[in-house]
């Protein structure tokens, strides 16, 4: 037998085993590469599940959170719209009132400035016609005094029946009594006077005790329902038919003082 077949004849067994332990190791590696991945897919498998379940969450939540940030925010722009809206409505609702107010009180202002302006022309135009009348009195007094003797006339002619008679009802010439001796000498001056002493006594402008003039015309008692009348001759004297027991007579207004006077034109 020759060298090469004994070493082929001896080779041949080794390459078997070779061959073999491949085989048995190839499938061991294949059997352990099985349960391997036998045991490691379970696990993967459930740890996906995990992952895919917490990224759910994750996801989910992060959603909420954008919804509820979204709904806070569009809740807060909602209060600050309306706050904003109030806050306009408050305002124009201050200018209008504020406009009323300054309406109604130029209103009432000008009002007030009429009346006052009104009250004031009442009072001038009050004012100018006392005037005009004091000094149309005044200047018919002047002229009664001082332009022909109208008054001297009067108070002559009321002299000249000083001692005559005083006889109720009695109009002269011989006889008086008070009210028609006045009204005789009024009529020496062309005044008409009334006959008895009550509607002489408001027959002329009310005058002062202390401003008399000659030919203002005294009465006792009250205005209007005065009881006796008499006429002021100046220098403190005055001349009436007093009473039965007197007459017609001279007298000081010490003597029997009148209670008022008036100015007869």
């Amino acid at each position: 037998m020759s060298p090469n077949a004994h070493i082929a004849r001896h080779r041949k067994p080794r390459a078997a085993k070779i061959d073999k332990a491949l085989r048995a190791g190839l499938t061991g590696g294949v059997m352990g590469t099985i349960a391997l991945t036998t045991a490691v897919s379970p696990a993967s498998a459930s740890e996906t599940k995990n992952t895919s379940v917490e990224a759910a969450d994750t996801a989910k939540t992060a959603e909420t959170a954008a919804v509820s940030g979204s709904v806070t925010g569009s809740t807060a722009q909602a209060a600050d719209s309306l706050k904003t809206t109030a806050l306009k409505y408050e305002l124009r609702e201050a200018q209008a009132k504020a406009a009323g107010d300054a309406r109604e009180q130029a209103r009432k202002t000008k009002e007030k400035a009429e009346a006052a302006a009104e009250r004031k022309a009442e009072a001038a135009r009050e004012k100018a016609a006392k005037a005009a009348e004091r000094a149309s009195r005044s200047s018919d007094r002047t002229a009664l005094s001082t332009g022909g003797g109208n008054v001297a006339g009067m108070i002559s002619f009321l002299k000249a029946q000083v001692g005559k008679s005083y006889v109720m009802g009695a109009s002269g010439p011989n006889a008086y009594d008070c009210s028609s001796l006045t009204q005789a000498a009024f009529k020496q001056i062309g005044v008409s006077l009334p006959r008895t002493s009550q509607p002489q006594s408001t027959a002329g402008t009310s005058v002062s005790l202390d401003s008399l003039q000659k030919g203002d015309l005294l009465y006792w008692g009250s205005a209007g329902s005065a009881y006796h009348v008499g006429v002021y001759i100046g220098d403190g004297k005055y001349i009436g038919a007093q009473n039965p027991e007197t007459g017609v007579a001279e007298k000081t207004l010490d003597w029997d003082p009148p209670t008022g006077a008036v100015r007869v034109q």
